[in-house]
């Protein structure tokens, strides 16, 4: 099987989608397959880098799968009874010796909700999620913490349920996938999110690569556009990804501000009203 592996994505929605559809809900972590082969476990981005590194307890836990499993997800880190994301990104801008000490004080989960490959079947991509979903029960469903899949309903009632009683709890919205949809490297699935934000892929930045001060994304109408300057916490994420990184040219955006450009791959959320204009005010990093 390639490596990377090419995740499949969600669309935005503004309503729930009603259909043969089932519904989870959506944790606020990163994105992870967790690959067992027989040298061990890696995990890998939703970008494709390696951040096996950055989830070192993910990874002990991942060694109870069967060889040859390949499962996609989210990594979690609870506080106080609620998602943090800022937790799960302070392990990716880490040093070892900080993740480890991070991973002893808030243990990270791993909220499994798919499977891409079986040791019996090899790569099962191409069955419909139903399949796919009892495959991942078999996979996973008599670990226990801190490998779980997350729950399903083909209620739309309780998915909507779920999507006001859980936000409290940090719980981002709702995943519809299509009952009988294969997995595929593209926006096949449907997300309703509380938050008024969209992902944007970043495709260069300005700055140095150890402080960046803005970052170039490209919109959704295919503009690209330079965001406003970073704060201290977001600039200190992107340098995290610029560091892996080979070194790019020099590139103009629409308004003609000079950058750096780089290889898509790295992805921000922000405030989606900030587009309108293409003056955009990134939250995160993804």
């Amino acid at each position: 099987m390639e490596d990377p592996i090419a995740v499949a994505l969600a669309a935005p929605v503004s309503s729930l989608p009603i259909g043969p559809y089932f519904y989870e809900p959506k944790y606020d972590g990163h994105r992870m397959v967790m690959r067992r082969s027989v040298g061990g476990v890696r995990c890998q981005s939703r970008a494709g880098r390696d951040s096996t590194r950055s989830w070192p307890d993910l990874a002990a836990a991942g060694m109870a799968l069967e060889n040859g499993v390949i499962l996609d997800g989210e990594a979690v880190v609870f506080r106080s009874g609620r998602l943090d994301f800022s937790a799960a990104q302070s392990r990716m801008a880490s040093s070892p010796a900080r993740v480890a000490a991070l991973a002893r004080q808030h243990p990270a989960s791993y909220a499994a909700f798919d499977i891409i490959a079986t040791a019996r079947h090899g790569d099962v991509r191409a069955r419909p999620w139903t399949e796919r979903r009892q495959l991942l029960l078999e996979a996973v469903g008599d670990l226990g913490p801190p490998i779980q899949p997350v729950p399903v309903t083909d209620d739309p009632e309780v998915a909507l349920f779920w999507y006001n009683a859980l936000r409290a709890q940090g719980v981002e919205g709702i995943v519809a996938k299509p009952a009988g949809g294969s997995y595929r490297a593209a926006r096949i699935w449907k997300k309703l999110r509380h938050s008024d934000v969209v992902d944007l892929v970043v495709v260069g930045f300005t700055g140095t690569y150890r402080r960046p001060r803005a970052v170039v994304v490209e919109l959704p109408d295919g503009r690209r556009a330079m965001s406003q300057r970073l704060d201290a916490r977001i600039s200190a994420d992107v340098a995290a990804h610029l560091a892996q990184v080979e070194p790019g040219g020099l590139a103009r955006a629409a308004g003609g501000e000079v950058f750096t450009a780089i290889r898509p791959g790295l992805v921000v959320e922000a405030a989606a009203g900030s587009t309108r204009h293409a003056v955009v005010t990134v939250i995160r990093v993804r």
